[in-house]
């Protein structure tokens, strides 16, 4: 089974569907397939676990073309885009055992209950 996105206005993931192996043994046959099936052409292969395209294809993230890469929302503001392009806090999670949650407003980890 393949997975594929259905790219919206800005490349913004609008659904997911799943094609056969049989109806998708490349991308672009999978891609040719739902163009035909839903009279819609901008679709792109993701997977659920980030495999391909560095993270899982999920309704709400944006495909960047010139990454080649599923991006999800950013998280904070203060986050920025690592090189896997996973956002990453401006300061490392202590890893310490202890429940934290991020706080945007001193951009620091605070511990959670």
């Amino acid at each position: 089974m393949k997975y594929f996105a259905k790219l919206g206005l800005n490349s913004k993931v609008v659904g997911i569907t799943h094609v056969r192996d049989i109806d998708a043994p490349t991308e672009k046959a999978g891609i040719d397939y739902l163009t035909k099936l839903h009279n819609y052409p901008f679709w792109v292969q993701g997977s659920k676990d980030g495999s391909i395209r560095k993270n899982a294809s999920m309704v709400g993230a944006t495909y960047d073309e010139e990454k080649d890469a599923f991006i999800l929302k950013q998280p904070f503001p203060s986050w920025s885009l690592n090189e896997n392009c996973v956002w990453e806090a401006p300061v490392a999670r202590p890893e310490d055992g202890v429940n934290r949650g991020w706080n945007e407003e001193t951009t620091s980890w605070k511990k959670t209950t």
